[in-house]
């Protein structure tokens, strides 16, 4: 069971209370993760990743373990302490302006 933590926005929009728990089928990975994430809550797919090309947003950053995985290709297998779900997955929304 992987644990995922949404920012607020995404919670409410999927009508969520803290994490969520996902089962993902083979490999743990990023694309894994989020293509278990949509198929759950359908109203967040383009939120996370564009709805054509399945890149990750610009404003949006993956962490996990302390280690920010955002630049991370998508199939590349995630932490161990993710897979096994002693440590969550985190979406955030990352901040700009000044």
């Amino acid at each position: 069971m992987i644990r995922v933590r949404l920012p607020a926005h995404l919670r409410t929009l999927a009508h969520l209370e803290g994490e969520v728990q996902l089962q993902v089928v083979g490999q743990a990975t990023q694309r894994a993760v989020l293509d278990a994430l949509e198929t759950c809550y359908p109203v967040l797919r383009g939120t996370i990743r564009d709805h054509v090309t399945h890149q990750r947003r610009a404003f949006v950053r993956f962490f996990a373990c302390e280690q920010d995985l955002s630049h991370e290709l998508p199939d590349a297998p995630l932490p161990e302490a993710v897979v096994t779900g002693t440590e969550p997955f985190l979406v955030v929304g990352a901040m700009a302006g000044g």
